[in-house]
């Protein structure tokens, strides 16, 4: 999943950083609230992890902005404000959490799993196309019946497929989730990345999955 973390303090964005792309998420980090609020305005993120204390615009009016333009992506705030008064008004403003520091990193990931559940309540937990099964919380990839061996980030590039079936993708849509970077027009990754899968899924298989569009990018669909 896709997460952005806006945090003024660089040693603790690094951290959070660092410990959420472990766990196989694609992480960006903003480290003023005006950077912050303009990234979760414009790109898709499944969960931001938001501080009060920022420069150029606070929290509070990041969260306030975000809400009235009708953007619902969960948000937990991470901050060192402990008061009660703090709380409630974060809540208010429509967080869906509220953690303080100091934290311990596994709370926190614990908060940001229950959120990506809570916010994508109609996802599977496996994900399943035609015969191809993928476990997220076990890693599990099966087609037939028969276990598919993936590197790490062969299995984020098909889980992010397996999530959007019949949805074309583009490369730079593959790139920023998958890679957490934008797209470079001069590298082929991508292209041998896909490739890497499609001898992984569906050799041997007379149904093929994993289907080129031309001139625009990838998608997974049951239909030839």
């Amino acid at each position: 999943m896709r997460v952005l973390v806006v945090e003024d303090e660089e040693k603790v964005a690094s951290f959070i950083r660092k410990g959420l792309e472990e766990e196989h998420h694609a992480v960006d980090v903003a480290l003023d609230g005006e950077e912050g609020l303009t990234m979760a305005q414009f790109s898709p993120y499944d969960v931001v992890v938001l501080d009060l204390m920022l420069p150029k615009l606070d929290g509070y009016r990041v969260l306030q902005r975000l809400r009235s333009e009708g953007v619902e992506t969960p948000v937990l705030i991470l901050t060192a404000r402990d008061g009660v008064g703090d709380k409630v008004r974060g809540l208010d403003l429509g967080a869906d959490d509220y953690l303080t520091k100091p934290f311990a990193f596994e709370e926190l990931l614990a908060r940001v799993r229950a959120l990506l559940r809570r916010g994508k309540p109609q996802r599977s937990p496996i994900l399943k196309v035609a015969d191809l099964t993928l476990d997220p919380a076990t890693r599990r990839v099966s087609r037939g019946g028969g276990p598919i061996e993936l590197t790490a980030k062969e299995f984020s590039l098909l889980e992010y497929m397996m999530r959007h079936p019949g949805q074309v993708l583009t490369r730079t849509m593959i790139s920023e989730h998958v890679w957490d970077q934008s797209f470079d027009s001069y590298t082929n990754v991508i292209d041998v990345y896909v490739n890497y899968l499609r001898k992984k899924v569906d050799q041997g298989f007379d149904l093929k999955l994993i289907h080129t569009v031309r001139g625009v990018g990838y998608v997974l669909r049951e239909e030839p």
